[in-house]
């Protein structure tokens, strides 16, 4: 039996007056340094983003001696 990964998730919301390339410096500090990965974006009428990042949940295997 094969396990599924498990993954957390969270939400960040960019406001609309923030740029394409400010945008793109926040995720990619977040992919860097916080291990998340991007896993959906919405771009909203209004011009406002929000994205959902993902990351995987590593669980400890307990030794058996």
């Amino acid at each position: 039996m094969v396990a599924m990964p498990e993954y957390e998730f969270v939400d960040v919301y960019v406001p609309r007056g923030v740029s394409r390339k400010e945008t793109t410096r926040l995720l990619t500090d977040h992919a860097e340094y916080g291990h998340w990965e991007l896993y959906r974006l919405s771009l909203l009428r209004d011009g406002s983003r929000r994205v959902r990042l993902r990351r995987r949940i590593i669980r400890q295997v307990r030794a058996t001696w």
